[in-house]
């Protein structure tokens, strides 16, 4: 079965959440290369800069710069271990989803455009099972047939 993670899920596998142990558990069961796009590294890199930010500003807030560039460097690693696997992905396929996706659910249901990027990025690559713990995206990919295990 072909499955596709957001954020949330590499949030939980980079740093020790609440659903750390279910992604644990989900690629210890899937040896195989875990396809991502270039769209969610960047949004997942940029999250971490950003939580480095607030903690520099708030020590309650965020995480330390050290933590912070330890997860980066295990990403990089795993990419290079083929833990995870960037995919070429048709952008303008994936608009056009994006766009169908967003007419047909967000004045309902309000969705944000990153996690419809990242349903539209999972159906464009034919993914039968989308990785989330984020509600609004669990939302979307079951309505569009997807499979979601949590």
């Amino acid at each position: 079965m072909r499955s596709f993670p957001d954020t949330s899920f590499l949030c939980s596998f980079y740093r020790t959440q609440e659903h750390s142990p279910k992604v644990d558990g989900y690629l210890d069961g899937h040896p195989e290369a875990l396809e991502v796009s270039s769209l969610l590294l960047l949004e997942f890199r940029q999250s971490i800069r950003l939580q480095i930010c607030l903690h520099s500003q708030d020590r309650t807030k965020g995480f330390s710069q050290h933590e912070g560039q330890a997860m980066l460097r295990d990403l990089q690693a795993d990419l290079q271990r083929q833990i995870f696997q960037v995919v070429s992905v048709d952008w303008l396929a994936v608009h056009q989803l994006a766009e169908m996706l967003s007419a047909k659910f967000t004045e309902a249901q309000g969705h944000r455009l990153a996690d419809i990027l990242h349903v539209a990025t999972a159906l464009s690559l034919g993914a039968e099972e989308f990785l989330t713990f984020d509600a609004q995206q669990k939302t979307l990919a079951l309505a569009e047939g997807m499979k979601v295990p949590w």
